[in-house]
């Protein structure tokens, strides 16, 4: 009896023992997922386009699957070939209106083309009878998908058409291989056409009528924002270190994206697009030296007591070329944005310049240059970033006369530049003694 007693007892003991681990366990397994969906509540307040547009694609694929379930419209128009419309949609339906209609118009004019010399290539292996008729299509093929491919590397092409060269290589093999066996083609190849075109519509209509995302407001706001940063990097205000430069491969998307684009908002047909990428090319380079600049002060030796009286000298020019140079990325950015002329930006860099030269002077008077190595090097890094910023000063100037600016005076409300994206720069603390 006492033996039963303690076996209970000891069971108790085991299960009340076994459960906090259970516990445990769970939560540890449960760890992974939350931390999953933090990032994922991050992503969609972060951008809330992103959440819309995950629903704009799987409207559009709702909205293209109607014709693989309606009998009439899949047994008459579409049969086999309605999930070329699907798979378009998903290959089709980008983030930004632009980035849709270079896929969209690429996809459609590819499989055109290709579909016609399919065709074509069918009917020529037709004339040298039923046994050279293999061997005249998978010459073709070949010849085809070597040139093709080869055209894939010419930067032009590569840089605007690089998906519908691929599309037209697929869609050839596709059609020429399967002339040998098809009894229809001429049907197939239109039944192929017409499905890829439906599928480009209904991701345009749905990209563009839905909550469009211009990729030319993106990367006009993305150009003015990146020029406050800069600002506030010489201000000393962003104080966290973090590189906030956009890579140079998402630039030049957008800027392509951006030629697509129909006339929106503030941009005309034939909008200077390209102003951009010289922009963005100056602005970087900026960058990149006022990283270089920050590195340098944080890693800066010991001076003697003549360099520090040097430093102390040359502090007061330094600081004031930093404020001039930073009104003045501010100015730069405030007439991107409100896409206004600023006759101030002028009178700021002016004053930048007096300052550099000011700096210049502080250096070149004093004899023994091994004592004032350290503050050269700070002078030489400011007057580069003084020269980089008045070349995207002349920039925007020139962005300003092809875009046709308005006046000041003309536009009476003026937007504040909001990020699309939380970007970090490292400050850059412009302080030349010890």
């Amino acid at each position: 009896m006492d033996t039963a007693k303690l076996n209970h007892n000891n069971n108790n003991i085991q299960a009340i023992t076994l459960e906090p681990c259970n516990c445990l366990v769970a939560t540890a397994a449960l760890m992974p997922l939350m931390s999953f969906l933090k990032k994922l509540k991050k992503l969609a307040e972060d951008d809330p386009r992103r959440v819309i547009h995950s629903i704009k694609v799987g409207l559009g694929l709702s909205l293209v699957s109607v014709f693989y379930y309606v009998s009439p419209l899949f047994k008459s128009t579409f049969k086999d070939c309605t999930m070329w419309a699907v798979i378009t949609v998903v290959l089709v339906m980008e983030f930004t209106v632009g980035g849709a209609l270079t896929k969209g118009l690429n996809r459609a004019l590819a499989t055109f083309l290709a579909s016609v010399m399919g065709v074509g290539a069918h009917h020529l292996a037709v004339i040298f009878g039923e046994k050279g008729e293999p061997f005249i299509l998978g010459s073709l093929v070949f010849i085809i998908a070597v040139a093709a491919t080869f055209l894939r590397f010419v930067p032009e092409l590569r840089t605007r058409y690089d998906y519908g060269v691929l599309i037209f290589i697929l869609t050839f093999c596709l059609v020429a291989v399967s002339s040998y066996r098809q009894e229809n083609l001429l049907l197939l190849a239109c039944r192929r056409s017409l499905t890829i075109v439906t599928g480009v519509l209904v991701a345009l209509v749905t990209s563009i009528l839905l909550f469009p995302v211009w990729a030319g407001e993106d990367l006009h706001k993305m150009t003015a924002y990146n020029l406050q940063k800069l600002a506030a990097f010489l201000e000393e205000k962003d104080e966290n270190g973090n590189s906030g430069r956009t890579r140079p491969s998402e630039a030049y998307k957008s800027i392509n994206n951006a030629r697509w684009e129909p006339v929106h908002g503030k941009f005309r047909f034939k909008h200077p697009w390209k102003e951009y990428t010289k922009i963005g090319a100056l602005s970087r380079q900026c960058a990149y030296t006022m990283h270089v600049l920050h590195a340098h002060i944080n890693k800066a030796e010991s001076q003697t007591p003549f360099g520090l009286e040097l430093c102390r000298r040359i502090r007061s020019p330094c600081m004031n070329l930093s404020l001039a140079l930073s009104d003045t990325l501010k100015e730069l950015a405030s007439s991107i944005l409100s896409m206004t002329t600023q006759s101030s930006a002028t009178e700021h860099m002016a004053k930048a310049c007096t300052a550099a030269d000011q700096l210049k002077t502080s250096l070149l008077n004093d004899c023994e240059l091994s004592t004032v190595l350290h503050a050269a090097t700070i002078i030489s890094l400011l007057v580069e970033i003084t020269e980089c910023i008045r070349q995207i000063r002349v920039s925007v100037e020139e962005l300003a006369a092809l875009a046709q600016f308005k006046s000041p005076e003309a536009v009476t409300n003026v937007a504040t530049v909001r990020p699309i994206v939380d970007i970090e720069v490292p400050h850059v603390s412009v302080v030349v003694e010890q």
